[in-house]
């Protein structure tokens, strides 16, 4: 299942060049996607379609380099909708976006726990 998920390869190649700051790659990542979600359900509340589209793309970006690719094509999909101003379609794709991120992190923090043995 997790290869639907996170790209493995990503990872490994993240895990060769980053060697012993590997588990703080991972922590900064999923600290700052939290922060992410917290930008885009706040743009979203508050109807600022630049703010969601900047948050999205941002997240996007950090989603790909981490190798999460469902929830990158998510994040593309809500940058998208913002950046046409359709911000109804954002109510069906956030959530989405957070369901993928609470994969995507307990597949990560299951990466980061064997990593400590």
């Amino acid at each position: 299942m997790s290869n639907i998920h996170l790209d493995h390869s990503v990872l490994s190649s993240l895990r060769e060049v980053m060697e012993d700051e590997f588990p703080v790659l991972l922590d900064t990542f999923l600290a700052d996607s939290a922060e992410r979600l917290r930008q885009i359900q706040q743009a979203n509340t508050v109807h600022d379609s630049q703010a969601l589209r900047l948050a999205a793309h941002s997240f996007k970006g950090s989603c790909s380099n981490m190798g999460a690719p469902v929830l990158a094509g998510l994040c593309k999909q809500l940058e998208d909708i913002a950046r046409r101003e359709q911000l109804a379609d954002a109510a069906a794709v956030i959530p989405q976006i957070e369901q993928e991120f609470l994969i995507v992190r307990d597949l990560l923090q299951e990466e980061r726990r064997g990593l400590a043995h």
